[in-house]
């Protein structure tokens, strides 16, 4: 049982926590919310022990474990991919390390090591590793991989199956979804429902809230105030209490008023003046209520408007579209419309992010014509694409760079809705995450949006409020909108029709998500999300319930479609081993551009001559050229390498 009593915390003179007390009982599912800046993750510092309360304490019982998975990054070193998820503790680390170290099997260091790793139970240990580790999507031969050679989002999926095998008493963690693809999702929330301890919870994923939690804690006025339910049920008692808050408010300013204005009229009076002096003393000793919060608002702001274009937006005829000898499209057609708000989805690898990349005209065509309407322009966003912006400039100088009618307070306000606040607006583009440029740049679409917008996983690095003020600005938008998102809440909010891709077949849905549901009997919203749809027949802009009638095989055919089905396996495995190779190798190259493009920009802060100065912008411009160019290969071949193993 983890116990919080009177806390109180303060930085700057700003105080985060007055007062505040919470208890985390064995088996509570909690979810932890509230504004960006509250103070969560300094809650999740105090209760580790990283920070101390100016006042108060954090009370854990003797032998209690804590298990924390945070936000952005995670530490890797020489270890592989399955000793860190099977490190649990750090003898079991220390015993991985020797094993590197003395891999010679004769040794004698070689063999206290392993006699180590027996009495630590390893051999159980690293069977429920690779277990989890596929649930969380990793392949075998993902195995014995050097940790520090994955991805950043890779790294942290190892990291959580470490803390799923070590199986803390409190597990801790710190928005989870953002490493995790719908498949792995799905799984990791359907293991939690399972999991032996207590779980604490920071996300913005309300469908993973929901799934999880059954206890929601708020951070609210400096307190701690707990919820019983899930989100959607802790907005409903939410609602209730600030409306009762309220009502108790108006009644408490009521008779405040009620009692000033008898004081005022008869303190100077003799016959009245006892009653007065009671009054005023009355006043003294009530309890004021503070003025109700203003919930959490979307932001107050009419966004700019694409120019108008023609009502045919884009039609791809006979596209093909292929990596290699891997084919993600033959022979594609679509027609886009004006006004269309299109979901895109499908299982993983199936070309979601490919053909919004190719609606950009981002990826060279091996095949077909992509024809783009009358006055059309596009716009696309993706988690990886911030090469679009100038490093040298503050954020509030791009955000406003090539808007038209949008004055610096109005930009500010909207900055501020997607978490760039106060001072913030003045950090240079050079400083800023790769979270906190993703940000940027979707603020720079808003500010000056096209007439066809193309978003992949737009919520990803925003909170909750945020994400309502994107939804606040995408209702707002009279362009056309395709887009790839994980949030079911956000899905909903904004999609007034479905794509669903398979196969390189697209199946056109003319409805919202909900609509899409039930047309396709889906398990769940999320599921569906990644549906394969194998009782649909997929064909292209048209809207299809034909169930497929199969014809029955006989003993021959059944083995030749096996022998087909084997052989076509071992190409694709072939095909993705290739892929990988040329990622790491292109991971690499985008490293060293992003490094020489950091140096130049620090140069360029105090250059040694103008002629200087000139040489380096060039160089710096050619970097920014390489990085969009390798950064379209790097998501080529990701999302190749990101398909499943054929089965």
């Amino acid at each position: 049982m983890l116990t919080v009593s009177k806390l109180t915390k303060s930085y700057g003179g700003r105080i985060l926590f007055e007062d505040a007390s919470l208890q985390i009982n064995p088996g509570d599912r909690a979810g932890l919310i509230g504004p960006n800046g509250a103070g969560k993750s300094t809650l999740f510092s105090l209760i580790l022990g990283e920070n101390a309360p100016d006042v108060g304490t954090v009370s854990l019982p003797k032998g209690y474990t804590l298990g924390f998975l945070p936000q952005e990054s995670a530490p890797s070193g020489e270890e592989t991919v399955l000793q860190l998820a099977a490190s649990t503790s750090p003898e079991m680390a220390e015993v991985f390390e020797h094993l590197r170290k003395f891999p010679d099997e004769e040794t004698h260091e070689h063999h206290e090591a392993v006699a180590k790793f027996v009495e630590l139970d390893g051999y159980n240990i690293e069977a429920k590793a690779k277990r989890i580790l596929s649930g969380l999507a990793f392949h075998e031969e993902d195995f014995d991989k050097a940790a520090h050679t994955m991805s950043g989002g890779w790294i942290m999926r190892a990291h959580l199956a470490r803390l799923l095998v070590m199986e803390p008493d409190l597990l801790m963690l710190d928005e989870p979804t953002n490493h995790l693809d719908l498949e792995s999702l799905g799984w990791f929330q359907n293991y939690l429902s399972n999991y032996p301890g207590s779980i604490l919870a920071i996300s913005h994923d309300r469908a993973f809230l929901n799934a999880i939690c059954e206890v929601v804690i708020e951070i609210s006025r400096g307190r701690l105030t707990k919820y019983s339910g899930n989100y959607d049920y802790y907005l409903e008692q939410k609602k209730a209490r600030e409306e009762q808050y309220a009502a108790a408010y108006k009644n408490q300013q009521r008779e405040i008023a009620h009692l000033e204005d008898f004081i005022n009229r008869f303190r100077a009076k003799a016959s009245k003046a006892a009653q007065a002096q009671e009054r005023i003393k009355r006043l003294a000793r009530m309890e004021r209520l503070a003025p109700p919060e203003n919930a959490e608002a979307t932001v107050k702001f009419r966004f700019p408007q694409p120019p108008r274009g023609g009502q045919r937006v884009m039609t791809l005829k006979n596209i093909r579209q292929a990596y290699g000898d891997h084919v993600v499209y033959e022979d594609l057609n679509l027609e886009v419309e004006k006004g269309q708000q299109t979901v895109l989805v499908g299982p993983n690898g199936a070309g979601k992010s490919t053909l919004l990349k190719i609606l950009d005209g981002l990826l060279p065509l091996s095949g077909g014509e992509r024809v783009v309407g009358h006055n059309i322009s596009v716009g696309y966003f993706a988690q990886h694409r911030t090469d679009v912006l100038d490093i040298k400039r503050s954020v509030l100088e791009e955000a406003l760079e090539h808007t038209t009618g949008v004055n610096e307070q109005s930009a500010r306000s909207v900055l501020g809705s997607f978490l760039f606040r106060g001072d913030d607006v003045f950090k240079k583009v050079s400083v800023l995450s790769g979270g906190e440029k993703s940000r940027l740049a979707l603020v720079k679409l808003l500010l000056d949006p096209p007439n066809f917008l193309l978003l992949d996983e737009p919520t990803t690095h925003l909170d909750i409020a945020s994400i309502d003020a994107l939804i606040s600005a995408l209702k707002q938008y009279e362009g056309t909108l395709a887009f790839v998102s994980h949030d079911v809440h956000f899905i909903r909010a904004i999609a007034t029709s479905v794509l669903h891709i398979h196969s390189g077949q697209l199946t056109s849905y003319a409805g919202n998500y909900d609509y899409y549901l039930d047309k396709t009997s889906a398990s769940s919203a999320k599921d569906a999300l990644v549906a394969v749809l194998h009782n649909h027949r997929p064909s292209q802009d048209t809207e299809t319930e034909v169930v497929e009638e199969r014809p029955k095989l006989g003993l021959k055919e059944i083995r030749e479609q096996r022998r087909a089905e084997a052989e076509a396996r071992k190409v694709l495995a072939k095909q993705r081993r290739e892929a990988e190779a040329q990622l790491a190798s292109v991971e690499a190259e985008i490293q060293r551009l992003e490094t020489r493009q950091n140096e130049l920009a620090a140069a360029l802060e105090s250059p040694e001559s103008p002629s200087a100065a000139f040489v380096m912008n060039r160089d710096l411009s050619n970097v920014a050229e390489a990085l969009h160019v390798a950064n379209a290969k790097w998501g080529a071949l990701a999302e190749t390498v990101g398909q499943p193993e054929p089965a």
